[in-house]
């Protein structure tokens, strides 16, 4: 799986984002998560549903990243208006609200994603990776298949790599879909070695990230790791797919 665009058209269509959070500290720090990724683009950040509301007016991002819980109001509700008026953007929503009800009643009106905090950076690339790939197909897709559709209506449940899934020696937390994103690139490469911040530049995922899944990949056999030691500084990992 993996969107079509070049880098080039990329840069020019980059997915505008509001971010609805009335703590400043989350604030910054989901904006800061954000700016890890690429191909988005902070465009407002509010701390209120009318300063939202308000901005939408004249705006319209193609992604809000929605709190629940603010002062006297609810995120929901401003998930209900946006359907209402029929205003066609997208809301993954990120809050400490763990109740059935809520995450129920955020899906029936559409969400996205859901993520409960405190949620990790992996988890939020994830999120928005997932996301990223199924707007630029939806772009420039006329119809779809059904097992073409299938890769972007998936429970999170067939997007976590568990030890039930027919492997007993997986590591738990691993995500299915970012193990698949940064698989297909290292296949992609083929015979030459590549390290994982260029790997993760590639595809707009943290460094961190990209060696984790690397370093299980090669403990998996799939990837052959060399270590570099330079004259000065760390020693450098690299890594390329390797040829049973």
């Amino acid at each position: 799986m993996g969107y079509k665009y070049s880098n080039e058209e990329e840069l020019k269509q980059m997915i505008q984002v509001m971010i609805i959070e009335d703590d400043p500290m989350v604030r910054d720090i989901n904006t800061k998560f954000l700016q890890t990724v690429s191909g988005f683009e902070l465009v407002k950040a509010v701390s209120n549903l009318t300063q939202a509301k308000n901005f939408m007016n004249n705006h319209k991002p193609d992604l809000i990243l929605l709190d629940i819980y603010l002062p006297k109001e609810n995120g929901i509700d401003f998930l209900k208006w946006l359907r209402a008026e029929e205003l066609n953007v997208d809301v993954i929503l990120i809050t400490a609200d763990k109740t059935i009800s809520k995450i129920q009643e955020a899906f029936r009106y559409g969400a996205r994603d859901y993520l409960i905090k405190p949620f990790t950076l992996e988890r939020f690339e994830s999120s928005l990776l997932k996301f990223k790939d199924r707007y630029y197909n939806f772009k420039i897709a006329n119809e779809m298949q059904q097992n073409e559709l299938d890769k972007y209506i998936l429970s999170s449940k067939d997007l976590t790599i568990n030890e039930n899934d027919g492997n007993s020696d997986l590591t738990k937390g691993l995500n299915k879909y970012t193990y698949d994103t940064i698989w297909k690139q290292v296949a992609r490469i083929g015979e030459n070695y590549i390290t994982a911040e260029e790997l993760g530049e590639n595809l707009g995922i943290a460094r961190v990230t990209c060696r984790k899944y690397l370093e299980y990949m090669n403990k998996e056999g799939k990837v052959h790791m060399l270590i570099e030691y330079g004259k000065v500084g760390r020693p450098q990992h690299k890594y390329k797919i390797k040829h049973n």
